[in-house]
């Protein structure tokens, strides 16, 4: 003998209710001996709760639910009823209303509504369903009947959550199968009094009622059908990971139900329990999949955790003061109370040193639970035992649970790290001592995000997702797109990293997206389903959704986008950047965003602010950290006047070479911007930074390349037309170079705590005498590189280069994660 349960959803439509009728009969052709449990309707329930509130009142309203429940029933027989039938159900399913509207006129002349009238008017719900269905499967030649459960099912007058008389019920219900062979179409949730009133069981009543039917049967399994496949990982609403949970014992079971799992409901397991009677969760709209079977053992599982579940909302109520402590039966006087008045506590905390108590409940809850705890305990904050009752609401409770958990090291600290990392506080945390269950409370705000980071981290260890924010599309944008997505396979099997690009943007159009963009079809994507670009808005939308594990790559040139660097890192949102405004601004703003920082936990990775794709900064940190100290650090940080100063020699003139540079793409479209030295200085300052010196932009000094009439000349050509003129001075800059069997170099020099930047003339023994091309190349004599530099020599440019700096910046992040 089996119990199948039906739910709501299951019963809502009249494609479900064939799925349903599929099922049933299923069974019967292989000969299953089956009993089938079936829900209201899915909604019809709280519409009937809603008649009764308005009957109350004496709002007429109330016809108009009841004539839109008895249509949704009508239309199922039009639907799977021959015609020449359909007179007759509709008038045994009108029979039923007409009960259902008399109730309720009763309701609306007296204007109130009782526990046991609410208990008798929603049962009208899986009434009317079985009926519905025993209807159905009758006309189609079925040998099945009707069975009230209130015939059975004998409870005590708790209305509302009515508790079983299990001798009587079990007696009546053998009894009852005794007498019959027929297939047994049962009315879920309702049991009644040895009075004959009618009870309900409570929320997901009807789970009990087949656990009930199924203990007192000694069936071999109870079916629970529903809408998913079977228990979940994880919410799968909140978590797109959540895969289906094979098998589960009860006492897991009972902890994923009791924390917000909705698939069974929690007491439904305790008469299948005491019986030993597997539970299997199976979905009506997908019969063919296993489900999840919930048994005393479950099967060997390869994860630590076997699920995690979630209450949204909660509040929590903290008890504290001196008074408290090594004074027996502050607690037992506490929960004596909150007993007395029905309130449930969902987690309880409390510190060794016994200074407070903290509890979750219901928010609803909230202020009754403050007036009881400051009148019952008014003498003790009177005298100041008891500092007061505190209560923060918008906060959710996290449980992660298994059976697993008791052999393993570590899970805890596993948990708290994960959520660390991605900037979750925890304000409080329970764990019993079988270890089955760790819960956690978080800020309400922080669920969606915490679930998914923790689902990751039990059950796809092996590759972490991080979520990638990138602004700015141009040559650098476009190369690490190519990259990423060139390199997915090798990040997966080999660095267990994928990135899963959520937002986009340039400068027309903007894309944030939880669901990812493809980095096959990025642009196509955002040019299709774009927004206005708008960076407050974007920056703004990868906060509001706070996903894990989230990075925000800034591949512009735009001189005010750091100023978002700092709310982005409030978010837990790490920055990887080739822009170097941010950290060579005033050092106040950049001291604030290291601190910060710091002070998150999150990143902030800027390689290519100085070489490029060249490791610079890594290897400037790696001497720092290692105990090094610097003496001296010397650059040609400009791709372009390097160009410029390894193919400038004596004949050729200065200009020439300049417009050569410019048009290979070296410079920007005023050659000035390079020439000035601006950028170099930026860099150079970026390195002073990095080793600890309090340096502002106006500490660097710039000796000037140009002569003053090259500098003022009011357009490009203009410039280059002065260069000619001014041939003589650059020549001679040269010519006396060369007399010195030396070269010319545009170098940035830190030492003494002081920074120069300007056209040196070195020799040979000088590191930076054999360049080429437009490499960068960077020395640093520090007190172990003292009498051999350390060089760094290199491309300092470049979009693919610098793409590439940003990439491993990015991969260094994900190893963080791990």
């Amino acid at each position: 003998m089996k119990v199948l349960k039906f739910g709501g959803t299951s019963c809502g439509t009249v494609d479900s209710i064939q799925s349903v009728l599929s099922i049933i009969k299923g069974n019967l052709e292989k000969g299953e001996k089956i009993a089938v449990v079936f829900s209201a309707m899915g909604g019809v329930t709280n519409q009937l709760i809603e008649t009764g509130k308005r009957a109350s009142v004496s709002d007429l309203s109330y016809f108009d639910l009841v004539k839109a429940i008895e249509e949704r029933h009508f239309n199922v027989v039009r639907a799977l009823i021959d015609v020449k039938a359909q007179s007759k159900v509709f008038a045994n399913i009108r029979t039923i209303i007409n009960e259902l509207e008399d109730l309720l006129k009763g309701v609306s002349l007296i204007r109130e509504i009782s526990s046991r009238t609410a208990d008798l008017i929603v049962s009208f719900g899986e009434r009317l369903s079985t009926t519905l269905i025993y209807e159905i499967l009758h006309a189609q030649g079925v040998d099945c009947q009707f069975l009230d459960a209130r015939k059975v099912i004998r409870t005590n007058d708790s209305f509302g959550m009515a508790e079983v008389d299990f001798d009587t019920t079990n007696r009546l219900i053998q009894e009852h199968f005794a007498k019959t062979k027929s297939l047994q179409l049962i009315t879920g949730f309702i049991g009644s009094t040895d009075k004959g009133e009618t009870t309900t069981l409570g929320r997901g009543g009807s789970d009990y009622t087949g656990s009930i039917f199924g203990a007192a049967l000694n069936s071999e399994e109870i079916e629970i059908w529903t809408d998913v496949d079977g228990m979940m990982t994880a919410d799968p609403r909140k978590v797109k990971n959540a895969f289906t949970i094979p098998t589960i014992t009860y006492s897991e079971a009972m902890e994923l139900t009791h924390f917000g799992a909705k698939v069974i409901y929690p007491p439904s397991l305790q008469p299948a329990f005491a019986k030993n009677i597997p539970i299997r969760v199976l979905n009506t709209f997908n019969p063919s999949f296993i489900g999840t079977v919930v048994s005393r053992q479950a099967e060997p599982s390869e994860y630590i955790i076997t699920g995690i579940s979630s209450i949204d909302n909660l509040a929590l109520v903290n008890l504290q003061g001196s008074g408290m402590i090594g004074v027996a039966g502050v607690s037992g006087k506490l929960f004596t109370i909150l007993a007395k008045h029905k309130i449930s506590v969902v987690l309880i905390s409390q510190a060794s040193s016994e200074h407070s108590i903290c509890f979750a409940i219901d928010p609803q809850y909230s202020q009754q639970v403050r007036q009881i705890l400051e009148t019952e305990f008014a003498s003790e904050i009177a005298i100041g035992d008891i500092e007061g009752v505190d209560i923060q609401e918008n906060l959710s409770v996290i449980a992660v649970v298994g059976e697993g958990m008791r052999h393993h090291t570590g899970v805890s600290g596993k948990l708290f790290s994960v959520l660390g990392k991605n900037g979750i506080n925890i304000v409080a945390t329970a764990q019993g001592s079988s270890e089955l269950n760790i819960s956690v409370v978080i800020e309400k705000k922080d669920i969606s995000k915490a679930l998914n980071v923790i689902h990751d981290t039990f059950f796809f260890s092996q590759v972490k997702t991080l979520n990638l924010f990138l602004v700015g599309t141009g040559l650098i944008g476009k190369a690490l797109l190519n990259q990423l997505k060139g390199q997915a396979n090798y990040l997966s099997k080999y660095r267990g990293l994928k990135v899963n690009l959520v937002g986009v943007m340039n400068s027309r159009k903007m894309l944030v997206t939880s669901d990812g963009i493809s980095m096959d079809s990025w642009q196509e994507t955002l040019d299709a389903m774009g927004k206005p670009a708008e960076l407050w808005a974007f920056v703004e939308e990868a906060k509001r959704l706070n996903l894990p594990n989230s990075v925000f790559a800034d591949c512009t040139a735009d001189k005010t986008i750091h100023n978002y660097y700092l709310g982005l890192f409030e978010s837990n949102i790490s920055v990887v950047t080739p822009n170097k405004v941010a950290n060579s601004g005033r050092y106040e703003d950049y001291a604030l965003l290291h601190r910060t920082v710091l002070k998150k936990g999150v990143k902030f990775l800027y390689e290519t602010n100085v070489g490029a794709g060249l490791p610079v900064i890594n290897t400037l940190q790696g001497l720092i950290a290692s105990g090094d100290r610097f003496e001296k650090i010397e650059g040609v940080l400009s791709g372009t006047l390097s160009y410029i100063f390894n193919n400038f020699k004596k004949g050729v003139k200065f200009a020439d070479i300049v417009r050569e540079a410019k048009v290979k793409g070296y410079t920007e479209p005023d050659p000035r911007e390079d020439l000035s030295g601006m950028d170099v200085a930026r860099k150079i300052l970026i390195l002073g930074r990095e080793i600890g010196l309090r340096l502002e932009p106006e500490d660097v000094t710039i000796l000037k390349l140009l002569p003053e009439n090259c500098e003022k000349a009011p357009t490009v050509e203009d410039f280059f037309n002065e260069l000619e003129v001014s041939n003589s001075y650059f020549e001679t800059m040269v010519d006396e170079a060369e007399a010195k069997g030396e070269v010319l170099r545009f170098i940035a020099t830190l030492e003494d705590n002081k920074i120069t930047i300007g056209v040196k003339s070195i020799g040979k023994t000088h590191p930076f005498y054999m360049m080429d091309g437009a490499d960068n190349v960077i020395s640093f004599t520090t007190k172990r590189y003292h009498d051999r530099p350390l060089v760094i020599k290199g491309p300092g440019a470049g979009a693919e280069v610098t793409a590439s700096g940003v990439f491993a910046d990015i991969v260094a992040i994900g190893s963080y994660l791990a």
